[in-house]
């Protein structure tokens, strides 16, 4: 393998533009505690990406379109888990009752009335809820995504929502990490086979263009 890695990968053809359509929902991926305070086996520094996420959740009650969010709870012993809660210990935060601190929404990312809540149990927002029907359903076109982390059910989530036939946005600065090295590692490869990876300046200004589409 010779040349930049961006030149590899657009001699291979990866990376054209998905051009996003007119009916966009949101999509805010697991934003509680767990993920913002410190001690948390779960913690990972994604206060600024918090911060992003409120702005575009702000910006997309102000447009009037859809707005979901997602959580994560197992009950308890995680036997509805599987495979991924025995792989990854610290989602024990997230068994029913355990951990209420830690599984509540974060400060500012709260849903509110009108908003749908997928709980799920994997990775993917997809997988085993209902949000594929909900977003048809509602004749959604275009998923903006926030949340965390970006290596796991923000990456889990874009990839079904392309198989589903939507239009990923992830949004760079509303979606965060433990590690930068995952962090950017994963968006570059969303970008090039997947999704678009928009900043959050135009995810704003798409959604003043279609407010009120909704």
């Amino acid at each position: 393998m010779t040349g930049s890695l961006t030149d590899n990968y657009a001699a291979g053809g990866f990376g054209l533009a998905l051009q996003p359509g007119h009916r966009p929902a949101l999509l805010v991926i697991d934003f509680v505690r767990a993920y913002l305070v410190e001690g948390s086996p779960l913690y990972a520094g994604a206060e600024p990406a918090r911060a992003a996420a409120q702005a575009l959740l702000e910006a997309a009650r102000s447009a009037g379109i859809p707005v979901v969010h997602t959580n994560v709870q197992y009950q308890p012993g995680g036997r509805d888990g599987g495979v991924f809660f025995r792989k990854v210990p610290a989602l024990k935060c997230f068994e029913a009752g355990a951990h209420p601190d830690l599984a509540a929404f974060a400060a500012g990312l709260e849903p509110i009335a009108g908003e749908t809540v997928i709980t799920k149990q994997y990775a993917s927002a997809f997988f085993g809820t209902t949000l594929a029907s909900t977003l048809t359903s509602l004749g959604v076109d275009t998923l903006l995504i926030a949340g965390v982390s970006t290596s796991g059910c923000v990456r889990a989530s874009a990839v079904d929502a392309c198989q589903h036939g939507f239009i990923p946005l992830v949004v760079r600065e509303a979606v965060g990490d433990r590690h930068t090295a995952p962090h950017e590692a994963n968006l570059f490869d969303l970008q090039a086979k997947y999704a678009e990876v928009v900043g959050l300046e135009l995810a704003l200004r798409y959604l003043e263009g279609v407010g009120g589409r909704g």
